[in-house]
């Protein structure tokens, strides 16, 4: 567990710290499938496969100290469904996923969890991948970095109140200034998607939407780190922190983040209810998220037996 590593956040800023005490944050497994690509040679897909583990894992993407224990585990899928040879273009969808240790456990919760379907790069065998925050001129290197800092923001959220917000202001950077990428690149438009990059974390940093982020220091640093000491306590944190959820919503009802939030705890959070707790906090919670996501009504009603 990385307590020593909320211990640093808490006492030290993120722009502040020496350079020679940092390492790498992230420990990312990236898998490039090509299967649906017929008659081309594998070299480009291998080569992107490893430039982009590389790029995400050998990079010093803030100034935190980080033992390699600690580092965020996290997985880029990426599936080419087409790719232009002579144009050195492909087209992907590209499933992201983060998790984090629960302290005193064996357990691994899902922090964050989206399909970015709007992934669309010109790369060929013999690129170079390299990134660089003040020059956004590559839609390839903007996404992976993107998430990358957006993964390191919500792993920080989750560990202090509001702790990611360096990272993810570096997130929001990113998106705000990929606007100056070609108009073929999709999924930084502001208004284009409501569930895009742009729209994901501009709505995410939005004082109104402040009580989501709240919730994830109370979902996991209360709670789940607290479950297994006290099962009680944890689940009388989370249940305050699907009330902040439910707060979230109601102040951005357009946000996709609760949508999200419910698509990747759902088994999770009936784990957490199903035969136990109060009857009211059962209520109530399956009631939070039968608002926010009725199409998984048939788990939400798990919660209340």
């Amino acid at each position: 567990m990385r307590t020593l590593r909320l211990t640093l956040w808490l006492a030290l800023a993120l722009t502040f710290m020496p350079q020679h005490l940092a390492a790498q944050e992230l420990d990312a497994r990236v898998v490039v499938n090509h299967q649906q690509i017929q008659g081309s040679s594998t070299g480009v897909f291998d080569n992107l496969q490893k430039l982009l583990t590389e790029l995400l894992n050998e990079r010093q993407w803030t100034n935190l100290q980080y033992a390699r224990h600690e580092r965020i585990t996290c997985n880029f899928n990426i599936t080419v469904s087409k790719y232009d040879e002579s144009q050195n273009l492909m087209e992907c969808k590209l499933m992201v996923q983060s998790t984090r240790p629960v302290y005193n456990s064996n357990y691994t919760t899902t922090v964050f969890s989206t399909q970015d379907a709007d992934f669309k790069f010109n790369f060929s065998e013999f690129d170079k991948l390299e990134f660089r925050a003040d020059v956004i001129d590559n839609d390839l290197t903007a996404l992976i970095a993107f998430y990358a800092y957006l993964i390191i923001g919500l792993d920080m959220d989750t560990m202090a109140p509001l702790g990611g917000t360096e990272a993810l202001t570096m997130a929001q950077t990113i998106a705000n200034n990929a606007q100056t990428l070609t108009t073929s690149a999709k999924g930084w438009k502001p208004f284009e998607d409501e569930k895009n990059r742009y729209a994901l974390i501009n709505g995410y940093l939005e004082s109104a939407f402040e009580p989501f982020r709240q919730m994830q220091y109370k979902y996991y640093r209360e709670g789940m780190d607290t479950m297994a000491e006290n099962a009680e306590r944890g689940r009388a944190a989370i249940t305050e922190a699907i009330d902040l959820l439910a707060q979230a919503r109601t102040n951005k009802p357009m946000s996709a983040w609760p949508m999200l939030f419910s698509e990747f705890k759902r088994d999770e959070i009936v784990g957490i209810y199903q035969g136990k707790g109060t009857d009211a906090d059962k209520e109530k919670v399956s009631n939070t998220f039968v608002r926010i996501n009725p199409s998984q009504n048939t788990y939400w009603r798990k919660i209340r037996q």
